[in-house]
């Protein structure tokens, strides 16, 4: 079994990323969170709002995320984003319009559906934290 696999982010705006050589990407499952290894079972997922972490021998990059699918290989992960962000590009303003696009659409949203805005709205609000902003 390899020690390493291949990691590709990208968001409709642009690739964030392609790494050959990740040992190890921490991924904000909408289920909850789980660390793919190379090797990983065969698996599709979708994202809620949070961090996702990419970590190589030599370097960790951490990226937000707002939303969207990983599939999830022995070989390697594909995470296509909602919306993506490398850590040292989000910012308080960011994540304020982004918490306020939620808040409106969870005000918004008809009742049979107001628990899964209620949480996409409290994974959008403790974003930040995770991002350590």
């Amino acid at each position: 079994m390899a020690d390493t696999m291949q990691f590709d982010l990208v968001a409709p705006e642009r690739k964030l990323a392609s790494e050959e050589e990740a040992i190890e990407v921490m991924v904000p499952g909408a289920d909850g969170d789980l660390t793919v290894m190379p090797g990983h079972a065969p698996m599709l997922t979708t994202l809620r709002p949070g961090k996702l972490t990419l970590v190589t021998r030599s370097e960790t990059h951490s990226y937000a995320v707002t939303g969207g699918f990983a599939e999830i290989t022995p070989e390697g992960v594909t995470i296509l984003a909602e919306r993506s962000l490398p850590a040292e590009e989000f910012t308080r303003e960011i994540h304020e319009k982004l918490i306020a696009e939620a808040r409106r659409v969870h005000e918004e949203a008809h009742p049979s559906v107001a628990d899964l805005t209620a949480k996409l709205l409290a994974d959008m609000e403790a974003m930040g934290t995770h991002m350590t902003l």
